[in-house]
Order: C-alpha cells, then sequence, then structure tokens
C-alpha cells in the first residue's frame, strides 16, 4: 500500500506544470469526454479526478463533453447520472455541459473538405469486406476498388449518406491514408456510418454519425483543448489524432497524452459487461452497490473525498502496473469513515436478553459521545432497561478458551453499561437458543468488578427502545480476482453467491432520525450508510460500507 506520506507519481502533473512554468503553454484546459452509453465506474473516476484535478491545481479549466456519436446505445438517462456522478465528486466544469453533437455541422464541412483534398471517399465495402481489405498485424491491407472515386462523386454520395437515400452498412466515408501502414488505424479508417437512428440532441436531423476517432480531436480542437488525456489503448490511435489535426483546418491542436487506466481486482470495468449485469438482472440496476459504478459506490456509502483520495493514492504513470489491490479502496473509505461517521450501537442478528436481576419498570439513560474523538458532533441518548438484544454471534454455548464474548457462566460488559453474566439459556423446539437469562453487576457501570477480570465487551440494543431496520451486508461481487481474465470461462461463473446477506437488525434510538445517505460506524460491525433510495421516515435500510478488522474470524480461519 502506498505510503500516504509520500506523493504518489503522477507524471502527467510533472510535465504539464514544466511546460507552464516553461511558458509553451498559458493555460491548460483538459476535458471529460465520456460516451452516454452506461454508468461511470471506477475507472472513470480515475479519468476524472486527473482531468479536473489538473485543471484545479494548474489554475486551467475542465471541460465536460458528451462524445454522444452512437444514438443507438446513448440515453438521457446516462447523462444524467454521468452529471450527477461529476458534481457529486466535488469536480465543476467550466461552461456548459458540452457534446460532440454540437459540433456535427462543423465535422461534416471538414469531411467536405477531405474529400475535395482527395483525402477522404465514399466505399461501397461491406464491413466484412472493409476488414478483409484492411490487412493483418503481419500483412498490409489492400486498396478499396472505390478508392479513386473522383472529388465530385464522392461529394454527391455523402451529400446523399446525408439525406438518408442508402440503407445502414450500404456505405461509409473513408479517410485516404494509407493501406500499407504498420498502424492498422491508418488503413483509410471509417469517418462516417449510415445510421437511421433519432438522436437524444439533435434528432432526426441526421442520417449519418462520425466515428470516435473523426469526432475526438476534432471537438478538443474546437473547444481549445491543450491536453488531451486518455488511457493506452488509444497510445496506437494517436497518430491518427494527429493526422486530421495535421490535414484539417482546426482552431488549435491539442496533444494527446496516455496513462495506464484502473485495473482494480475482483472488479469488472467492461462497460458491456456491467450492462449485462443490470439486463439480467444480477444486480438490481447501475448503481447497485456491489456494482464498481461511482453511483453504486455512493450508494454503498463511498464517499466523493474517499474516492478522491484512492484516485491520488494509486498515481499516475505510463507502465500497466497491474492489478490493483481492492484493499487500498478499502483503505482511503475506512480511514475518512473513522475521523468523521458518528457512532452508533447495532444488532444485526438479534439474541435477546433477559436481565433477572432488573425490574420490568427499570430505566436508565446514558449520555454516549457521537464521536470518541469529536467533540463538534452531538452526545446520543442510549437507553437501558431489563429487556435488551445482543448478537446472535456474541454468544456461544460451547465457548472455546480465546472466546472472550457471552457464554454460559461466563462475564462479559455491555458496552458503555455494566457487566453481565450469562446463568441460564433457554431454547426452542428445535434446540436453537432464543433467549439468555443474565444478571447484572451493578457495581460495574464505569469501573471493573472485584477481584475479576473481564475481557470481552458486547454491543447491544435495548428492546424496547431499539429501531428494527434491515441491514444488507455486501461483499465482493466476484469471487476472484480477474473474473474475466479465462476468455474460455464465462465471467458470470465467478460470481459470489454471498455479495448480499439481509439481516432484520435492530438499532439504537438516535439511529431512527438517520437521513438517506448519513454514514455510521456501528460499533464492532463495521461502517453502514443509510440507502439513498431506500430509506425513510420509519423505513430504514441501511447498507455495509465496509468492515472493520475482526480478530476473532482471524483466529476461526487459523483454526
Amino acid at each position: 500500500m502506498t505510503n500516504e506520506t509520500t506523493p504518489a507519481p503522477n507524471f502527467i502533473r510533472n510535465q504539464v506544470r514544466d511546460e507552464i512554468e516553461g511558458g509553451q503553454v498559458t493555460k491548460i484546459v483538459t476535458r471529460f469526454p465520456p460516451e452516454p452509453n452506461g454508468f461511470l465506474h471506477i475507472g472513470h473516476a480515475k479519468s476524472i479526478c486527473l482531468n479536473f484535478g489538473l485543471a484545479e491545481q494548474m489554475g486551467g479549466e475542465c471541460h465536460l463533453r458528451f462524445d454522444d456519436t452512437n444514438p443507438a446505445k446513448e440515453e438521457q438517462a446516462y447523462i444524467d447520472a454521468i452529471k450527477e456522478d461529476v458534481s457529486w465528486l466535488g469536480f465543476h466544469w467550466a461552461g456548459p455541459v458540452r457534446f460532440a453533437s454540437d459540433y456535427f455541422d462543423q465535422l461534416y464541412a471538414w469531411a467536405q473538405h477531405l474529400i475535395r483534398e482527395d483525402k477522404a471517399y465514399v466505399d461501397d465495402l461491406s464491413p466484412d469486406e472493409i476488414r478483409e481489405y484492411r490487412g493483418t498485424l503481419t500483412a498490409p491491407g489492400k486498396p478499396s476498388p472505390y478508392r479513386e472515386r473522383s472529388v465530385e462523386e464522392n461529394l454527391d454520395l455523402l451529400e446523399r449518406m446525408r439525406n438518408g437515400e442508402f440503407g445502414e452498412g450500404e456505405k461509409v466515408l473513408r479517410a485516404k491514408i494509407d493501406m500499407a501502414s504498420p498502424n492498422i488505424n491508418l488503413r483509410d479508417p471509417i469517418l462516417y456510418r449510415i445510421r437511421h437512428a433519432s438522436h437524444h440532441q439533435t434528432g432526426d436531423k441526421w442520417k449519418i454519425y462520425p466515428s470516435y476517432d473523426f469526432t475526438h480531436g476534432q471537438s478538443d480542437a474546437i473547444e481549445g483543448i491543450t491536453h488531451s488525456i486518455c488511457t493506452l489503448e488509444f497510445e496506437d490511435h494517436r497518430p491518427l489524432y494527429e493526422w486530421f489535426l495535421n490535414n484539417l483546418p482546426v482552431p488549435s491542436k491539442p496533444r494527446q497524452i496516455e496513462f495506464a487506466r484502473l485495473n482494480l481486482d475482483y472488479t469488472l470495468t467492461s462497460k458491456r459487461k456491467l450492462k449485462l449485469l443490470v439486463d439480467e438482472q444480477i444486480v438490481d440496476g447501475w448503481d447497485d452497490p456491489r456494482m464498481p459504478t461511482i453511483s453504486g459506490m455512493r450508494r454503498r456509502g463511498y464517499t466523493p473525498a474517499s474516492i478522491r483520495k484512492f484516485c491520488e493514492m494509486i498515481g499516475v504513470t505510463r507502465a500497466d502496473g497491474g492489478l490493483v489491490d481492492i484493499a487500498m479502496l478499502t483503505h482511503a473509505i475506512r480511514s475518512d469513515l473513522e475521523d468523521n461517521a458518528p457512532r452508533a450501537m447495532c444488532v444485526l442478528k438479534p439474541l435477546k436478553v433477559v436481565l433477572t436481576n432488573v425490574a420490568e419498570d427499570y430505566e436508565e439513560v446514558y449520555e454516549v459521545p457521537g464521536h470518541p474523538a469529536r467533540d463538534d458532533m452531538p452526545m446520543r441518548k442510549v437507553p437501558f432497561g431489563r429487556e435488551l438484544y445482543i448478537d446472535q454471534d456474541d454468544f456461544m454455548e460451547d465457548a472455546p478458551k480465546k472466546f472472550f464474548r457471552l457464554a454460559p457462566g461466563k462475564e462479559v460488559r455491555l458496552r458503555n453499561s455494566y457487566v453481565i453474566r450469562c446463568d441460564e439459556v433457554l431454547k426452542d423446539d428445535a434446540g436453537e437458543v432464543v433467549e439468555l437469562r443474565c444478571s447484572v453487576d451493578f457495581d460495574t457501570l464505569g469501573k471493573n468488578p472485584e477481584g475479576r477480570k473481564v475481557k470481552g465487551v458486547v454491543h447491544w440494543v435495548s428492546a424496547a427502545h431499539g429501531v428494527p431496520m434491515e441491514v444488507r451486508l455486501y461483499d465482493n461481487l466476484f469471487m476472484v480476482e480477474q473474473p474475466d481474465r479465462d476468455k474460455d470461462v464465462d465471467f458470470l461463473e465467478h460470481l459470489n453467491t454471498e455479495s448480499l446477506v439481509i439481516c432484520q437488525a435492530i438499532g439504537e434510538p438516535s439511529l431512527a432520525g438517520a437521513a438517506p445517505e448519513d454514514r455510521f460506524q456501528f460499533e464492532r460491525m463495521g461502517y453502514f450508510c443509510a440507502d439513498r433510495h431506500l430509506s425513510a421516515p420509519g423505513k430504514l435500510v441501511f447498507n455495509r460500507t465496509v468492515g472493520l478488522k475482526d480478530s476473532w474470524a482471524k483466529i476461526k480461519q487459523k483454526g
């Protein structure tokens, strides 16, 4: 794990700083350019933090631009979710939200310019034929028989394509570059395809749509982007990016810089595979708390600060560093919530305890700090009476030596309260423990009992005052580090069947007023967040964000 006192590497930040100090760049302008065909995931968070963070740190600006060139896969819901995610992370884009479709008229004019310069042509080859003619990594391509059409014919065909005279797949517009280039991206790449699809921004105006490669660099140039920062899979596209800029009358020439993408273990970041999980109802939507989407992490209880901290911890390099340990992510949220989440007690698997030497109408209320190290958090009231609940896991009838919780004849301290002793165990007809009869040592509030040592402390909730709630225990969605590594095995075979366990729990009264997205440390259990969609007055649903380290679990594993 990266030492938090040592800044993580960020070669792009160092490079941009040198350019500004050297006078090559006066003001940095970056952009975050998502395709609105799905929700953003943790990999996008790295790109968001990099692009917006650079602009913040260097006194520049960052644009939010949707690369919306494929209307068949794009939805307004994705656009809305992406804007919300960026804002939630704490970033602000410069100017209005931009769309590549804002520039469709200009891109079309530039396509005509390339035709007039004899650098583009309309091709009638089918998609399969285009792939065949393109060649391979070891063999050059061969020119299309339509490559030498006249400028006039190409201009006429392009206009007719635009007007919807041809069916999808009948024709494409291609750049005329080099079919023998060792870089396949330069072998006459496609600029426009026919798509008879309504667009969420332009309606039915267009029957042809530009390719990503033709759109991206020119949109950067129109917006005055200085640094087009993208992941390493676009490195081989950079010569094409630069070819367009050098062969079109663009107003500026951005520079593309690539960095290594984020690969997180036990996680998928393929939009196609994430969409499959949603479509097959394996998860409950894009914001299911098991999903690596920003909205899913938010619903699970991650904070903007923790995600930004994680992205800073992993750094920015050109080298593919392999898998990032998911423990770095959980460390980032755990350290944030350790400092900022108020405490509360919640019993996930209630086991009733009756204190036999306490009167039925007895009640006292403890004033307990909201956070042990935060004087700015209000005190909370914890009522105590004859009947209460502890967690089933805090009792064992046949307890081993190192089990310092409750057992027959053994003592344990109730958190912030007295020491109790288990005197009797009641069971149902099936032999299951349903109730414990215990006695209280009233001389142990705030002090140790005379002449004996009590090591165990358990959390508890008053039966008369407890708040019923549903608690959802989330874990990794996959059981293996790289779910899609083996191409011969369906990644769905690696699903964790225990990734969601639902408990009908009881919490202390202070939790009754929890608002959606309120976060707490349930003492001894972990960090939890009130579900942003399902929680409401009178109905509380809490999602486990991350657990606490459990020494007993380690002992059992060694067992």
